[in-house]
């Protein structure tokens, strides 16, 4: 029997020895190495680099509290630093966000390009000297551990399986020295024996799941190590967390657009959106699991219920969230103030028939409102029927690096780049169109309706008529409308052509210092709807904003229409 699964595993040596490698300058590593399953890994980091950039096992440790050690590859660790400068983020970067860091620490210890063996043997070691009683490891690791069994660059693959008396030997040209394969469950357990020898608590998880789709079923391809790696969890006794299943099913839920921008650079790595679906993925397997073992592990956690708005769904009425900056939502409590106009939603809307959300954020841009996780608490908290504004522009046209991180790239082109920030960070920044689709997707995701809005005009008159920005955000608007299908209420030409009627001359005079005095007079006359600046309204402009929004309705005769006074 021995002798029969060493024969049928050189041959399967062979079959992967024939792979060709190919270089990809994604982000500008030299010479990745393609595996078995034609993906490039982009993270060929040396074991020297990783030592150095990585946290010294247990540095991370308050006084007697534990430490959760993440054990994986680049799908949790990305590039040797982690810190997303060639756009890809791994998982494990956002896990500490769902643990109580006065009672536990995480400590992302994945390096790109491991497999189960050379993590065991080159880095497992550090780690497992650091352990203490208490401790706990999460184990996800499996996405190399095909190609070569020997050879002079990785030296990664392992037996596929679970069997525990097959291994193969042979000489190891990347150590130089005779070297052991065991399979894949052998892996595991070896990390659970050294685990549970120090007193701490191993967990198996499950891999990340490919950008890669089965093309009967349409969905996610599950990976075959699940089963490996479940089978071994429950022949040894250990907590199992099926993140392949648990991310698998979040994706099967999205629209292809979606699917597709939750990986970057290749069908492997993960974006910071995809990065961010896996740590909440991974928690929330710990939190929901009935494992008794995981109790003490739970105590810790938190954020792991996604954030909503509180919103009485009892009499079944629908609920329109608005989402904005500060011309949608401002202080709105001082009759002399600035406010929003979403704050007078109710002098066009029937409150007994629909609940207004005001979910706006004055400052925000499309891109500061995703990042912040704003969009996501409107998003958690819509059910089917809910309407959904989508109003932002004023910010977005502020510096792309500066401290408040706001500005977007102009046009809706589907584009995005890799910007080093002045804060240090990196962040991938997309079109303003593209925001505004993925929040237009997002929204018809959850069955509610999303309602497009320009924004508010301003108290500028150029011409003698209120400045009009159609062929800058108004034409990007359009274009979106034009892709996406989106209701539109174009309430920056509905209220400016209210206070052109107004206020609007027919000509400036052809003197200059004339004309500019013609101009200040137009700005201090429709200067009682705006309040302080040229952008925020008063509370009359807030309300003629709202007027705004229900004439455009109106005019285009759909369902959120029916809900007005």
């Amino acid at each position: 029997m021995r002798n029969r699964l060493i024969t049928q595993i050189l041959s399967f040596a062979v079959a992967l020895s024939a792979t060709t490698a190919t270089a990809q300058v994604f982000d500008n590593l030299p010479d990745p190495i393609e595996d078995v399953n034609r993906v490039v890994d982009n993270t060929p980091d040396s074991i020297a680099q990783a030592m150095m950039a990585r946290p010294v096992p247990g540095s991370s440790r308050r006084g007697q509290n534990p430490v959760l050690f993440l054990i994986g590859n680049s799908t949790m660790r990305n590039g040797t630093r982690g810190d997303g400068s060639n756009g890809q983020w791994g998982w494990g970067y956002y896990a500490n966000k769902y643990f109580d860091e006065g009672s536990i620490t995480v400590e992302n210890q994945a390096l790109g390009g491991m497999s189960t063996r050379t993590f065991y043997t080159d880095l497992w070691p550090a780690v497992r000297d650091a352990l203490q009683p208490g401790d706990w490891v999460i184990v996800s690791i499996g996405h190399n551990d095909n190609g070569e069994f020997f050879d002079q660059r990785r030296a990664r693959a392992v037996i596929p399986g679970v069997d525990p008396d097959t291994c193969y030997i042979g000489f190891n040209q990347r150590t130089q020295r005779q070297d052991t394969v065991y399979s894949y469950g052998q892996y595991l357990r070896m990390y659970i024996n050294d685990i549970r020898a120090h007193g701490a608590n191993p967990i198996l998880m499950s891999l990340t799941p490919r950008d890669a789709y089965d093309a009967q079923t349409g969905l996610v391809v599950r990976k075959p190590q699940t089963q490996w790696a479940a089978y071994v969890a429950a022949i040894e006794g250990v907590p199992f967390v099926d993140l392949n299943e648990l991310s698998g099913q979040k994706l099967d839920s999205f629209s292809p657009w979606k699917q597709k921008y939750h990986f970057l650079g290749d069908h492997i790595h993960t974006s910071k959106f995809g990065a961010e679906l896996n740590a909440r993925s991974a928690a929330e397997g710990i939190w929901h699991s009935s494992n008794p073992q995981l109790r003490p592990l739970q105590l810790m956690m938190r954020n792991v219920e996604p954030e909503r708005y509180t919103v009485d769904r009892s009499s079944g009425r629908p609920v329109v969230f608005f989402t904005g900056d500060s011309t949608v939502k401002n202080r709105d409590n001082d009759p002399d103030g600035m406010w929003g106009w979403a704050s007078q939603a109710y002098t066009v809307f029937d409150t007994t028939r629909i609940t207004l959300v005001n979910a706006a954020r004055a400052g925000r841009s499309t891109r500061s409102f995703i990042r912040e996780g704003l969009w996501d608490k409107v998003y958690n908290s819509l059910q089917p029927g809910d309407f959904v504004t989508i109003q932002f522009g004023h910010n977005d046209i502020c510096p792309i690096t500066d401290q408040k991180a706001r500005g977007v790239i102009p046009g809706t082109q589907d584009t995005l780049h890799v910007y080093h920030l002045d804060n240090g960070t990196y962040e991938v920044v997309y079109s303003f169109g593209w925001y505004l689709r993925k929040m237009i997707d997002d929204v018809r995701e959850k069955g509610a309706t999303p309602i497009l809005v320009s924004l508010t005009p301003r108290n500028e008159w150029p011409d003698g008529h209120i400045e009009r920005r159609d062929q800058s955000y108004g034409l990007w608007y359009r274009e979106v409308v034009e892709q996406t299908g989106v209701e539109f209420i174009d309430m920056h030409n509905i209220s400016a052509d209210f206070l052109d009627r107004k206020f609007a001359v027919r000509s400036l005079p052809a003197d200059r210092d004339k004309a500019q005095q013609a101009i200040a007079r137009l700005k201090e006359k429709a200067g009682k709807y705006f309040k302080q600046d040229h952008t925020h309204a008063s509370l009359l402009g807030a309300r003629m904003n709202a007027q705004s929004f229900a004439t455009g309705l109106r005019q285009n005769g759909t369902e959120l229409a029916r809900y007005l006074k």
